[in-house]
């Protein structure tokens, strides 16, 4: 089993990316963002707790996230490994990871991390906004982020280097050239 943490700042190209990865590597996806929209979708509590931070640009609780995400787990019995996109994003989570996946007798194997410049990445969420539609992409909001995950989220990049996991991962250029690097990592952990 491999597990793999699929790491960026929002904008970065991890959804993208993931399913290249997840058909390539036949693993089972979990994305925070994904679990967190269905949520909201079926209007649930949570989700429309979770909807009101996210407009405003803020992180839903470890807790929450981390009770979205073993329930999320538990669902895939038979896999070969999971992709975690967009998870963990705090210190806290990243240990709940761990502990979460040594119950399963497994462990992260690696974080590759993908490195985009942020002036890219605000025009990329900002285009992504106007083709999708998405409220929460405005520039104030996008900004907010920015801020956030440069002080709750790079944290983790430390957690994942301290135990040689960590692998910085060139973010621009083609799908094909970025999906390239990430396989050169991967391919390593066979």
């Amino acid at each position: 089993m491999i597990n793999i943490v699929l790491f960026g700042p929002p904008g970065s190209g991890k959804g993208t990316q993931s399913k290249r990865l997840l058909e390539k590597y036949n693993m089972s996806y979990i994305s925070t963002g994904d679990v967190i929209r269905e949520q909201i979708a079926k209007g649930t509590p949570l989700g429309m707790q979770v909807k009101n931070l996210s407009e405003q640009g803020i992180l839903a609780p470890d807790e929450l996230v981390i009770q979205l995400l073993e329930s999320k787990m538990n669902e895939a019995s038979d896999t070969s490994g999971f992709l975690f996109d967009g998870f963990p994003r705090t210190y806290a989570q990243a240990e709940a990871l761990d502990q979460l996946l040594a119950k399963r007798k497994s462990s992260v194997h690696t974080m590759l991390a993908l490195d985009v410049p942020q002036d890219e990445l605000l025009k990329r969420l900002l285009r992504r906004a106007e083709i999708e539609g998405r409220k929460d992409d405005t520039e104030e909001v996008i900004l907010k982020r920015f801020k956030e995950y440069e002080s709750k989220t790079m944290p983790v990049i430390d957690f994942y280097r301290k135990q040689g996991k960590y692998h910085r991962i060139e973010g621009v250029g083609s799908m094909e050239e970025i999906f390239g690097r990430l396989c050169t990592v991967i391919d390593t952990l066979h």
